[in-house]
């Protein structure tokens, strides 16, 4: 077998394992396959499209490294990420060597952490303890940042047992109205980052925002 035809039997082999990976934990990680032979049409295999990218799409900065650097590492684990639309991922990138020592594919996992902070934050409330509370200060709603509106958006999903997108339509609405009381309209762009966070329209952020109408 020549290299190439052996740098295209590794490529295949390594898209089994993305699909089976894929497979396996369907809505919760997108797996991406890149062949880093092509870098202008990178992506091989995607399962689970968190990303929205497609097959055929280039090569990320990370694959470009590796590209250009046989000693880039191997595996670069567990690191900080973000979806388009705003949501956490933790994420691992496996670069893939043929028998030169070039690096031909790498296999990545992008884990949707939004999915399980719900989880985790009932977990959290579960075990606590009641430290006691004294009077709490009121606090300035026009410097609330999109992670205080995240963490209100989860406690809020995490009392109903379900992911913020997961959410139904009448507890969508509840919460943005609460939301709303709460001041969280007044921030900058809140409107857009939570229509990102229930995976709905920022006209139908609005139209959940109105208060009910008098009979």
């Amino acid at each position: 077998m020549d290299g190439g035809a052996a740098d295209e039997h590794l490529v295949q082999e390594a898209e089994k394992i993305a699909v089976a990976l894929g497979r396996m934990f369907p809505g919760l990680c997108e797996v991406v396959l890149h062949d880093l032979r092509d870098p202008d049409r990178s992506i091989r295999a995607i399962e689970n499209n968190l990303s929205t990218r497609q097959v055929g799409d280039p090569a990320t900065e990370l694959g470009l490294s590796r590209i250009a650097d046989p000693a880039f590492p191997d595996v670069v684990q567990n690191y900080p990420n973000r979806f388009p639309d705003g949501r956490p991922a933790k994420s691992t990138s496996i670069g893939i060597k043929n028998a030169e020592g070039r690096y031909i594919a790498a296999l990545c996992l992008n884990l949707d952490v939004s999915v399980l902070s719900p989880v985790a934050l009932t977990l959290a409330n579960l075990v606590a303890t009641d430290r006691g509370h004294g009077d709490t200060p009121l606090e300035t709603l026009r410097d609330r940042h999109a992670r205080e509106l995240r963490r209100a958006v989860e406690e809020f999903s995490a009392e109903r047992g379900a992911p913020p997108r997961s959410l139904s339509r009448p507890d969508k609405k509840a919460l943005v109205q609460q939301l709303n009381r709460d001041g969280y309209f007044e921030s900058r762009d809140a409107a857009q980052t939570i229509a990102d966070l229930l995976g709905v329209s920022r006209a139908t952020i609005y139209n959940y925002a109105k208060p009910p109408s008098d009979p």
